[in-house]
């Protein structure tokens, strides 16, 4: 079996991954089945800079908080702050621990320096101010929409001035409250207070977009990016807490499908600016439907890569990240008949893979399902081996 896909089987690096695709896609998305591992982003820090070198990419996004991520990007694009200011405040999921994503960000500020604007490269987070047991503050985004706006435009056309929203919102940590996630009785989200915010942030968008010609014309490009940006952040928000205050069956669903959106959003909005490489779990990117088991209850919602596929189609590419063993996770060579275990006999450590041959080749065999033994480690499934436009395969991460 391994014969019949050696042909299928290219190196690590840009030439070949554009080799596999009928064009270069406006937007590449680059999954991994597991988080933590600094090997990996090793490896899309290096296909980011020959995307960057060879095809004219501008933009990396990565799954992390969007409003966070500003931060980032001034620092990247104009040097605002120092690197370690923004390692510490420019990223969520403690990303900014990171050795890899440190190296990331500096050598895309060293990239940019004495280059002109239009030829600077941008970051940008992809996720929303969200994390696993509960949302953030809707304040910033709404303040800072809210200020972009009363800044241009006479202040009868806003719905409410400034002192009305920061009384709405009352104390952040609210909000933030992690009890949420598990009693929705803890939540805000259906306050008398929140239904009037969720009101006035769908009128600041709809404010923004009515007035879109003046606004283009009074604003830079980055600040026109960033108030819609914000306009996302504030509704996904408050419709996130909404459903973080819900006692139904539909709770769990809505939530995920909530982050799948605002995180396709971003990703919409990432894909404006032109070529970029995108990164995140695998489960975020894949076409078909994701789902989930809690117990008893099994759930499923589009993904943030089917929404935004929906939306761009051919100009949406997608590789997957397969490996082979993880072992300091107790993640051991994988099985011979699954799909990285036919992987884990090639040659080579690492390859990108042509995923239709590999399909064309195998016929009617279909891999069996790895079952991982570590929980924070999600092998591929052979089900969805048609909807990948390529596999990166790494056969050993080692502990850095």
């Amino acid at each position: 079996m391994v014969t019949d896909i050696k042909d299928a089987v290219y190196a690590v690096d840009a030439a070949s991954v554009m080799r596999l695709l009928p064009a270069r896609p406006r937007v590449l998305a680059l999954g991994e089945p597991t988080h933590g591992e600094d090997l990996l982003l090793e490896l899309r820090n290096e296909l980011f800079r020959q995307l960057v070198e060879l095809e004219g990419y501008r933009t990396i996004a990565i799954e992390s908080d969007c409003l966070m991520g500003l931060v980032v990007d001034d620092y990247v694009t104009w040097g605002t702050g120092t690197l370690d200011e923004v390692m510490a405040r420019g990223f969520s999921h403690g990303w900014g621990a990171s050795q890899a994503n440190r190296e990331l960000v500096r050598w895309m500020r060293a990239y940019n320096d004495g280059r002109p604007a239009s030829e600077r490269l941008r970051f940008a987070g992809l996720d929303g101010p969200l994390e696993m047991s509960h949302a953030a503050s809707p304040r910033q985004a709404l303040t800072a929409q809210h200020g972009y706006l009363a800044a241009r435009l006479d202040p009868d056309l806003l719905p409410c001035d400034a002192d009305t929203l920061d009384r709405l919102l009352g104390a952040d940590d609210r909000w933030a409250n992690p009890a949420t996630m598990m009693d929705p009785s803890q939540s805000i989200g259906r306050s008398a207070e929140a239904r009037e915010l969720r009101l006035l942030a769908d009128d600041l968008v709809a404010l923004l977009d009515a007035e879109t010609p003046h606004l283009i014309a009074t604003s830079t490009p980055d600040e026109w990016d960033r108030a819609r940006l914000y306009g996302r952040a504030a509704t996904g928000l408050l419709h996130y807490h909404h459903w973080m205050a819900d006692t139904s069956p539909g709770r769990m669903p809505r939530l995920l499908g909530l982050r799948s959106s605002m995180i396709a959003g971003n990703l919409l909005a990432v894909a404006e600016r032109g070529p970029a490489l995108v990164h995140a779990h695998n489960a975020h990117f894949q076409r078909d439907k994701s789902t989930i088991r809690l117990g008893d209850q099994a759930f499923a919602w589009w993904s943030s890569g089917a929404i935004a596929r929906a939306h761009l189609g051919e100009e949406f590419a997608f590789l997957a990240t397969a490996l082979g063993t993880i072992r300091h996770q107790g993640v051991d060579d994988p099985p011979p008949d699954t799909l990285e275990g036919l992987l884990y006999a090639l040659p080579e450590d690492r390859c990108v893979v042509d995923a239709r041959r590999l399909a064309t080749s195998l016929g009617d065999v279909r891999p069996a399902l790895r079952v991982s033994p570590w929980f924070g480690y999600a092998p591929l499934d052979p089900a969805h081996l048609a909807g990948y436009d390529g596999i990166v395969f790494v056969k050993d991460v080692l502990r850095r």
